[in-house]
């Protein structure tokens, strides 16, 4: 069984990755859901914690019952890291190295195994120049990207910026976690 990070940010489409934590459990992967403050305004936590019968973490400093430290045996035992989505936010965060929350932080610690960034926001956010740097940075570091898809947007807009169809991130998860590129 693979285990999945499953990172999951602010963004209207944050309730797309309930669907892909659902398809991932149902494929017998294990999936480890991580949200950001953010992303907990959108959908709740116990959507994921239902789907795939795991804890989600929200908060780095919650009293730990364990004795491990959560964010580091998080990144040691997962085979993948997936974003989706992935905020503006997210991706400048880990391109500049900012560890702030238990997202970054899980991800600074994440070596040496594929990250796999599934990017949702305003077209106008995605095609500032600030954000094609932090894709470019992230890219030359072996990070992987589903791209966006045109569509029309929460704002009203049409445009890129549309997270990717749930089956082509699957699709990239199981490449990725099998080796493939």
């Amino acid at each position: 069984m693979k285990d999945i990070i499953l990172g999951v940010t602010g963004s209207i489409a944050a309730y797309k990755a309930a669907e892909i934590a659902n398809l991932l459990a149902k494929s017998n992967m294990n999936v480890h859901t991580i949200m950001t403050d953010a992303a907990t305004k959108f959908i709740t936590p116990l959507t994921f914690q239902t789907l795939t019968k795991n804890k989600v973490y929200t908060d780095m400093f919650e009293q730990a019952v364990y004795s491990d430290v959560r964010h580091i045996s998080l990144a040691q035992k997962a085979d993948c890291f997936v974003i989706a989505p992935a905020s503006a936010d997210i991706i400048g965060k880990i391109a500049a190295g900012i560890a702030d929350d238990m997202l970054t932080t899980v991800i600074m610690a994440f070596q040496n195994k594929p990250v796999i960034i599934c990017p949702a926001m305003n077209t106008a956010m995605y095609e500032n120049p600030i954000t094609k740097r932090n894709i470019e940075t992230l890219t030359a570091l072996g990070y992987h990207f589903v791209e966006p898809k045109e569509s029309r947007l929460a704002c009203g807009d049409l445009g890129k910026g549309a997270l990717a169809d749930v089956d082509c991130i699957i699709k990239r998860i199981f490449e990725q976690s099998e080796g493939k590129n």
